[in-house]
């Protein structure tokens, strides 16, 4: 029975260790900035719902779960192909989760335990907004950073992203990120607010990956 029992530990610790191995680098994190201002001869892009999303993995220590959540609208002002400045909103009652299929309870259960109250609370905070602050050059990747607000908390994140413009569409696409969804006051299954959850926690970390695709306005 010992051995059994060791045997267990050792697989739900290799199992935990393989996950926050494979986990996105996490976004540059910071107290809010003043929004950035387009000059006036920015072109401004708005966003194409239809073909914009932001896809999400969170992890526990037994695996993992992903899904998306939709762009409920959005600009972005861009000035001789480099962006100054935009405002997204997001909109929490899109979340869907993609790895358990769709006729399964479970897919519900998690999709209603991430909307209710001890998570996200769409009910109480329908969206969440994304405000770019700025955008730089590090180490030769392109940085965008900006003032992301859930559950009434902000904290501006900085993470690479890759753009282009054709014709009159731009497309934006971000590496894959993670934040510390702690420092958003979701505290379900944290040990950051907990420390007596034993092997029944939900790690902080949550990974993002944004594809945006905006049209000229």
């Amino acid at each position: 029975m010992k051995t059994t029992f060791l045997k267990i530990t050792a697989l739900v610790a290799f199992v935990a260790f393989s996950s926050c191995k494979d986990k996105a680098e996490e976004a540059e994190t910071k107290a809010a900035e003043e929004a950035a201002i387009a000059e006036a001869t920015a072109v401004t892009y708005k966003a194409d719902l239809d073909n914009s999303s932001i896809m999400w993995k969170g992890f526990k220590p037994t695996g993992s779960h992903t899904g998306t959540i939709s762009v409920k609208e959005g600009t972005i002002a861009v000035n001789d192909g480099t962006i100054e400045s935009g405002n997204f909103t997001i909109d929490m009652n899109t979340i869907v989760v993609t790895d358990i299929p769709i006729e399964d309870e479970g897919n519900a259960k998690l999709q209603g335990h991430l909307s209710g109250g001890d998570f996200f609370d769409v009910a109480g905070f329908p969206t969440a907004t994304f405000e770019i602050t700025g955008i730089d050059t590090k180490e030769g990747k392109t940085v965008l950073s900006g003032n992301l607000t859930m559950k009434d908390e902000t904290n501006n994140i900085s993470f690479p992203v890759k753009t282009s413009i054709d014709g009159d569409t731009m497309t934006l696409r971000s590496e894959t990120f993670t934040i510390d969804r702690s420092k958003w006051n979701i505290k379900y299954g944290s040990k950051s607010f907990f420390d007596d959850l034993g092997d029944k926690f939900i790690n902080d970390d949550i990974e993002l990956t944004v594809n945006l695709v905006a049209n000229k306005a």
